[in-house]
């Protein structure tokens, strides 16, 4: 870690901040800092939330790019700007080109959510769609702002750009009462970082400054470890807001003096922590707005009584991807476990295994019927101690007899088997009913006592939603010869309905 008195034989980073001041203001808000409580709770620390998804386009992009925009002469702004954006970025130079009156186009790559496009649009830019990533709608941007001589506004790695994240830190300074132990900043390309750390360094020494990357998109980690920005073989779109191949060298340059350490976190934590925001705040954010907090919770160094800042860098999330992020957020934050177990495939096995699991929250359920003498289920387990509770119900299967495999942390598990689990099978005399269990302990048992030995389950699907029902997919045929159960069903209290002759049974189940 240098001093910023060393990196100012290029750029007089105080004076650029300084200027910024008076521009970026003109639309941008003095973002909130807010302690989050729970968290802050849970971790024995104070944790504090620099809110830049309060930003008027829900990111702090804007910052930087009306500083450059302010910064351009007078026939730059006449001809017109152009950039490259997954889409924060695009927003604020497409604020910015507004409140200026001159033209903005914006080339974001195809895989860029509906969200900010159709937000970079309502803004009045022009909005052309290239590449599968940031890099390949860069090269386009560049094309097109050389063929219609158009001014490139780059996303980072511009002294302007950089000095306009850097009121965030200013601001920062004014907030806290004292210097915070740590500041946790998402790295991208590494403006936002290289913002906050020329801001505060000089007035907080003694404060860690920690770069936080997705483990699939560490780009400012890997030209860290090399010395200089190398670019990778490809990157994740999970955080889609920090997708990026590779740094700039202003960015490198600044933060491999300034920063202390960047670390990566996984998809999971990063879902985790967007529900930890979500728990104190009641605002859902976007993958890249909750890396901070997923980096305070994986710190090594983290102590009881820190004072931690995390900056949230926006709230730009296409509503589908909620369903997505809820579930790994469970297993992001071990509040759910996923097993694959083998039980024996005759009348009864299914009632003994829930019995042998125990007494604890079932997640997720699905079984089919097979012709062969073992069945396979995948079972998760909702956790409230974390991986140790975790690691003791898989002993404990084990320990009933049986043969049982922990998918908690397998990509392909999460992703597509529980979805695929299951298949078809033709089963003689079979019915399929869907039902609503309540959502509390005892619930399976009830209806699988109230079976008795006349029935088999023979199909099995269930997962939790929060809601107050449980939505339940069950296939049952007779042992003998009983006709009884719509009878037992009705005095069981669940509400149910006969699928048998609904088609997409007949299509894909059997």
């Amino acid at each position: 870690m240098s001093n910023p008195q060393q990196l100012q034989t290029e750029h007089d980073w105080q004076s650029l901040i300084n200027a910024a001041s008076e521009q970026v203001y003109r639309v941008a808000v003095r973002s909130p800092l807010d302690r989050m409580q729970k968290l802050s709770d849970a971790l024995d620390a104070n944790v504090f939330l620099k809110r830049e998804d309060r930003q008027p386009v829900f990111s702090f992009k804007l910052r930087g790019a009306i500083n450059k925009m302010a910064a351009l002469d007078a026939d730059a702004r006449a001809n017109g700007v152009i950039c490259s954006s997954a889409g924060n970025h695009a927003q604020g130079v497409a604020l910015a080109a507004k409140l200026h009156q001159c033209r903005a186009v914006i080339v974001m790559p195809v895989t860029t959510p509906s969200i900010k496009v159709d937000a970079v649009r309502a803004l009045g830019a022009e909005v052309r769609l290239a590449g599968d990533n940031y890099d390949a709608a860069e090269t386009n941007a560049h094309e097109v702002a050389a063929r219609e001589d158009l001014t490139f506004i780059h996303p980072f790695n511009d002294a302007n750009v950089i000095a306009g994240q850097a009121t965030i830190g200013r601001e920062l300074i004014e907030q806290m009462r004292e210097p915070p132990d740590a500041v946790f900043v998402p790295i991208g390309g590494g403006g936002l970082a290289a913002g906050i750390a020329v801001a505060i360094r000089d007035r907080w020494p003694n404060t860690q400054l920690i770069g936080v990357e997705p483990i699939e998109s560490a780009s400012m980690r890997r030209a860290l470890d090399a010395g200089h920005p190398v670019q990778l073989e490809s990157v994740g779109l999970f955080a889609d807001g920090v997708a990026v191949r590779q740094v700039g060298d202003l960015t490198f340059s600044v933060c491999q003096q300034l920063l202390d350490d960047v670390i990566t976190v996984s998809t999971d934590a990063t879902c985790a922590a967007i529900r930890d925001i979500y728990e104190d705040s009641r605002t859902v954010v976007e993958p890249a707005g909750a890396l901070a907090i997923a980096g305070i919770r994986q710190w090594r160094s983290r102590r009881a009584g820190q004072s931690l800042v995390a900056l949230c860098c926006g709230a730009n999330l296409n509503f589908d991807r909620l369903r997505h992020i809820a579930e790994r957020a469970a297993v992001g934050e071990r509040r759910e476990a996923l097993f694959a177990v083998h039980i024996a495939e005759q009348p009864g096995s299914f009632r003994a295994f829930c019995r042998a699991l125990g007494d604890v929250g079932i997640t997720e359920f699905n079984y089919r019927h097979t012709t062969d003498s073992v069945a396979r289920i995948f079972v998760g387990v909702a956790l409230t101690e974390g991986l140790p509770e975790q690691r003791r119900l898989l002993a404990r299967i084990v320990d009933a007899g049986y043969e049982a495999h922990d998918l908690s942390d397998n990509e392909l598990a999460q992703l597509h088997i529980r979805h695929l689990a299951g298949g078809r099978m033709r089963v003689a005399g079979e019915r399929l009913y869907r039902f609503e269990f309540p959502e509390r302990p005892g619930a399976l048992a009830a209806f699988l006592d109230a079976l008795g030995h006349d029935w088999d389950v023979t199909l099995f699907h269930y997962r939790n939603h929060g809601s107050d029902y449980g939505r339940v997919l069950v296939g049952l045929k007779p042992v003998g010869t009983t006709t009884d159960i719509d009878q037992r069903l009705s005095a069981l209290g669940y509400r149910y309905t006969n699928e048998t002759d609904n088609p997409a049974y007949q299509m894909f189940l059997t």
